[in-house]
């Protein structure tokens, strides 16, 4: 089976041939078929060969390469998905409903128009679905996202200065937690820590595995240990680097290189336990 992989606006998938595979190259355009709407995709990939005992995720196929009034096509649906979104907050504000709209998606063919929205609870739109079908003639669907969602739907930069990665390459998210700032030793400062969704960042588990698997080599903070300065306590890892910081007996600070610290026995005489 051929396919190629594509990208639909924010959604990444894999898409199959129905016939004999086109040629289709990125940067290049296509129009796909999924779930029965016809849409504009962006080729990401040559053609290749997948596994048949494994099919895509995503109902997705490929009909044709997209020509030049296709774009056209895309260009006129933009300024009525603008349109909606503006017609779509005022009813929200006429009606008082407790939601904040994210992103209006309309199909290629015109056939559906999506509604994104985020809100702390059910919502009732059903006076607002009547709304906007009256308007726009055509099937709405009402779709509450997360908020991590809503940053994909968006985009934007983060603190890094790239663009946000559940926008650029993410395909699904990952729980993250606070234990794994705390194993990069990275200050548990929320407005350092957290993205432009308010949640922690998706990137502080990319790394973290490697950072677990480098402190099996050192001892744990608070152990005591040997250093060509002398003894003191291990109170600092810096994994960048290979080293630790250790305090001295004469309450002086300094860095070594982790080969260079040898683990001191503690009071029974037993080894200190590594991290």
């Amino acid at each position: 089976m051929d396919v190629i992989d594509i990208k639909i606006r924010d959604r990444r998938m894999t898409a199959r041939f129905r016939e004999a595979p086109l040629d289709l190259r990125p940067p290049s355009y296509c129009l796909v078929e999924v779930d029965g709407d016809r849409e504009f995709a962006k080729v990401k990939s040559p053609p290749y060969t997948w596994e048949e005992a494994l099919p895509p995720a995503a109902e997705a196929f490929v009909l044709a390469p997209a020509q030049a009034a296709d774009f056209e096509v895309v260009r006129a649906n933009r300024v009525i998905e603008r349109e909606a979104f503006r017609f779509c907050l005022e009813k929200v504000r006429e009606r008082q409903l407790p939601m904040a709209l994210a992103a209006v998606e309309r199909s290629f063919d015109g056939k559906k128009m999506r509604f994104f929205f985020t809100a702390d609870n059910r919502i009732d739109f059903r006076e607002l679905v009547k709304d906007l079908a009256s308007a726009y003639r055509t099937r709405i669907e009402m779709r509450q996202i997360g908020v991590r969602d809503r940053s994909k739907k968006l985009g934007g930069y983060g603190i890094c200065g790239q663009e946000l990665c559940c926008s650029r390459f993410l395909q699904k998210f990952e729980p993250i937690t606070i234990r794994m700032a705390k194993e990069q030793n990275l200050a548990l400062n929320p407005t350092k820590i957290s993205g432009l969704c308010g949640r922690l960042m998706c990137c502080l588990s990319y790394e973290v595995d490697d950072y677990v698997e480098a402190r099996r080599s050192v001892p744990a903070f608070g152990a005591r240990v040997d250093t060509p300065h002398g003894s003191g306590v291990l109170e600092q890892f810096n994994y960048i680097k290979n080293t630790v910081t250790v305090r001295l007996e004469e309450n002086r600070l300094i860095e070594c290189r982790v080969g260079e610290v040898t683990m001191l026995a503690d009071k029974e005489g037993s080894e200190i336990k590594r991290g």
